[in-house]
């Protein structure tokens, strides 16, 4: 089965900016700061990529699951929550109302403030789109629901523990996690997202048709069917989409796989440590980068 979650990865035009507001916002610490390799960009699919800045940040609370900055192009017209692809990525925090007061006057501008979910008051979260156009949810978990293995949060702000993947059909997304990975399908969730109601400018009540896929370290990739309008993320040739642009997993061996994007490869410095790793392309056309847990 898919493991957990180990990097995500986010295309930014302002590579120093991006990672200064998550230092100083959300209490994250550079680990890596230097030149993209050249055999990760072949890996990728995109040799051009090599020598472009790259830095990695991990939460305070040490965890090693890391965001990854890569510099990149600026894509001006693009709109978050309007694409197909990994739209989010989900934080676990230890209080949203108090970081809610912390993100005022910061780069990262609320879309949606702190509310209980639609489906239980035991989680509240609240959403925002960080400096590189990335969107963020933000979430505190009041009560540990039994359906649902959640982290701790370790520091104020922790790590990423559920990535939202956006695609015209949620059989789809559900079909290819479990037939290429082993990830169990979910029961659908008709749930209240508002912001991604507010982004097609349907009822603040509308439900969408969401699914949890449960994968290894209390993680989750949250699949979710997008509005019939939704378009493909835009890609400039031998570049990185816009916003969050790939994501990460471990997994105990590199599978056979179609629509790889380059030849598998090993790297010494983060988050690879010498493990082999292998990129291909997603139901939605999301990047996914898999690394051998051993």
């Amino acid at each position: 089965m898919l493991g957990r979650i180990s990097t995500v990865t986010i295309n930014t035009p302002d590579l120093p900016a991006a990672a200064a507001a998550y230092q100083r916002y959300l209490g994250y610490q550079v680990v890596d700061d230097g030149a993209l390799g050249r055999e990760t960009a072949r890996a990728w699919g995109r040799p051009a990529l090599a020598g472009s800045r790259s830095v990695i940040l991990e939460p305070a609370s040490g965890s090693d699951t890391y965001l990854r900055f890569v510099q990149g192009p600026a894509y001006v017209d693009y709109q978050p929550l309007a694409c197909v692809g990994w739209n989010a990525a989900e934080l676990i925090v230890v209080d949203v109302d108090a970081l809610a007061q912390q993100l005022e006057r910061s780069p990262f501008r609320t879309i949606g403030p702190p509310a209980d979910l639609s489906f239980t008051d035991r989680i509240r979260a609240m959403q925002v789109v960080g400096p590189a156009r990335e969107v963020l949810y933000l979430t505190q978990i009041k009560e540990r629901l039994a359906a649902f293995d959640t982290p701790e949060p370790a520091s104020f702000v922790d790590r990423v523990f559920i990535v939202i993947l956006g695609g015209a059909s949620l059989d789809a997304l559900q079909d290819y996690y479990h037939d290429q990975f082993g990830v169990a399908r979910a029961a659908p969730m008709p749930s209240v997202v508002s912001v991604l109601s507010a982004q097609y400018r349907l009822p603040r009540d509308h439900r969408h048709p969401i699914a949890a896929l449960q994968v290894a370290g209390q993680c989750y990739i949250e699949a979710d069917q997008m509005p019939p309008q939704v378009v493909a993320r835009p890609c400039e040739p031998g570049q990185l989409p816009p916003g969050i642009a790939m994501v990460s997993f471990e997994i105990e061996r590199l599978p056979e796989l179609p629509s790889v994007l380059g030849p598998a490869h090993r790297s010494p410095g983060l988050p690879y440590e010498g493990r082999r790793s292998l990129a291909c392309v997603g139901a939605a056309g999301e990047l996914i980068e898999l690394i051998e847990a051993g």
